[in-house]
């Protein structure tokens, strides 16, 4: 099987061939250049994530540093992505993340796993399996996503959690293993954090 294809198959396959790392180093050398940059070089940033990911959508941003696999090469962001300090992308295959989706600090989405087996890690072997988090998301600071999960839209991931199941759409999922702790309701629509009320006229033309 061609290197290229067994990264995205879910196949077992030897990362380090020439032929990935060729192209990998490229991709590793436009991410040390973004991290590089300075606070005042916003249109610089936003040119360079253009270049690096496979898609990102308008309005997107992302503090330095900014740690990845790729470098971003196999990474899809929607409109209006947000994400603090320290975003690891182990991208070694497809991330998708749909719009409007926040990251807090230090947080890691991991697509690529190793065997169980010693024989085989020792040789260095690996699959991969995608990950997806849906529209308005909200990913807690130092959480960390496993490899093939599914987060739906407008759910929210505690900070500190470690995901290693899909988690549906419109909930709160905190701890580790990560589960749902509860469905986004109506209690929210009126607080914001325990007993601080949302001001009205931030729900006013929704």
């Amino acid at each position: 099987m061609n290197s290229f294809k067994e990264l995205h198959s879910t196949e077992i396959y030897y990362p380090s061939s020439d032929e990935i790392m060729s192209v990998q180093l490229k991709c590793l050398g436009k991410l040390y250049k973004f991290n590089k940059t300075r606070p005042t070089q916003q249109k610089k940033r936003q040119a360079m994530l253009k270049s690096m990911f496979a898609k990102i959508g308008e309005n997107c941003y992302i503090e330095p540093p900014l740690h990845a696999n790729w470098g971003g090469h196999h990474v899809y962001f929607g409109d209006g992505v947000y994400a603090n300090f320290g975003l690891t992308l182990v991208d070694d295959t497809y991330i998708y993340v749909g719009s409007k989706t926040m990251f807090g600090p230090n947080v890691t989405v991991a697509t690529a796993a190793h065997p169980i087996l010693p024989e085989l890690r020792a040789k260095a072997y690996q699959y991969n399996l995608p990950v997806k988090i849906g529209e308005n998301c909200w990913i807690g600071a130092g959480a960390v996503i496993l490899p093939g999960v599914t987060i739906g839209d407008n759910s929210v991931i505690g900070a500190g959690s470690v995901v290693t199941k899909d988690v549906p759409p419109n909930c709160v999922a905190v701890g580790n293993p990560c589960k749902v702790l509860r469905e986004i309701g109506e209690r929210d629509r009126e607080y914001y954090y325990k007993n601080k009320k949302i001001p009205k006229d931030l729900l006013s033309g929704e």
